[in-house]
């Protein structure tokens, strides 16, 4: 079975803030590459208006995606949450009970895999 995590966030900017998110992001970004081997993607997009951003995250496992989020809401949740508003959250793979327990707060909907493969 795979064991990775991933998920996609998705971010309502708020008005005045696409460049204190941009900043936000590449702080992250580099932080994230820096220390987090166990991040296999770790991706930022934004619509043509610049209103909604969406962050697509993987983790090769609960462990690598508890050491993310350790991180995150230790230096970055707050101001992340400074420049929009969270208006969906949805979870894939097959976090451990560890990670439900971590992202509770964020009001994800958890994707339980059925079907396919990945190579």
């Amino acid at each position: 079975m795979n064991k990775n995590v991933f998920w996609i966030f998705e971010l309502t900017i708020k008005e005045g803030q696409l460049e204190n998110l941009k900043a936000l992001m590449t702080e992250m970004v580099d932080a994230t590459k820096a220390n987090e081997p166990g991040t296999i993607a770790y991706e930022w997009m934004i619509n043509a208006d610049n209103t909604i951003c969406h962050i697509h995250e993987c983790y090769a496992d609960s462990e690598a995606t508890l050491a993310h989020l350790s991180t995150f809401v230790e230096k970055y949740a707050g101001r992340l949450m400074e420049t929009g508003d969270a208006t969906r959250f949805e979870v894939y793979g097959n976090p451990n009970d560890a990670v439900k327990e971590a992202l509770a707060g964020f009001g994800g909907v958890y994707m339980t895999p059925i079907g396919g493969f990945v190579r």
